[in-house]
């Protein structure tokens, strides 16, 4: 059966979109346009009610929900080593940080770029402020982790959890404080960011920034 993605460019989709080149998995790409609201088209909340990317059609089943997908892709590839065996310690560190994005940091992106959403337009700045904050004090928290852990999140074993957190770090650019500010983040980021199926996610998608 056909993979196919539905995304949009520099969203949520992306760390799924990077992990299937990384993992080499043939797909198709539907790219939406937010612009015009395909997210919210009736074929596509048929798919997915929330209306939000990523959505991932794979083996007829469809998965949202990007922290669950790059799981599951994890668990469907066993021999690329992203993510350790079930049960182990390391795999509960991995499920730790993995639900920190989800639960911590997505949230507070979503507060920052969506902040009438959560009070109204009225209170937009101090929402923001408070997003800001959390997000500086949760990318101060990684920087401590990144430091006497390193070079990745589960010390010298690459996993999901890495490219989730990068795709995450590139959500901070246009702030106030970006994580490339934090030298061992950038340093962390950079070397995420140099592995080929980066570099081929950024000419699919279009995407020249945050390079």
């Amino acid at each position: 059966m056909t993979t196919t993605l539905y995304g949009s460019r520099s969203t949520a989709s992306l760390v799924v979109h990077w992990l299937l080149l990384e993992l080499q998995i043939e797909h198709e790409l539907i790219l939406l346009d937010f612009d015009t609201r395909e997210q919210k088209a009736v074929d596509y909340l048929a798919l997915n009610p929330a209306g939000r990317v990523p959505t991932l059609l794979i083996d007829g089943q469809v998965l949202t929900e990007a922290a669950a997908i790059a799981l599951y892709l994890a668990d469907r590839h066993p021999q690329a080593g992203l993510l350790p065996a079930p049960g182990t310690p390391a795999r509960g560190v991995a499920y730790r940080w993995m639900f920190w994005c989800a639960n911590t940091l997505q949230p507070a992106y979503r507060a920052w770029f969506y902040a009438d959403e959560v009070a109204g337009p009225e209170n937009v700045e101090a929402v923001r402020e408070h997003a800001r904050q959390q997000l500086e004090n949760a990318w101060q928290q990684f920087a401590e982790h990144i430091e006497g852990a390193g070079p990745y999140v589960l010390g010298e074993q690459l996993s999901v959890v890495d490219f989730m957190l990068v795709m995450l770090m590139r959500w901070s650019r246009n702030m106030p404080r970006p994580t490339d500010t934090w030298p061992v983040l950038k340093a962390y980021a950079d070397h995420l960011k140099a592995r080929p199926a980066f570099a081929e996610v950024y000419r699919r998608e279009d995407i020249t920034d945050w390079r």
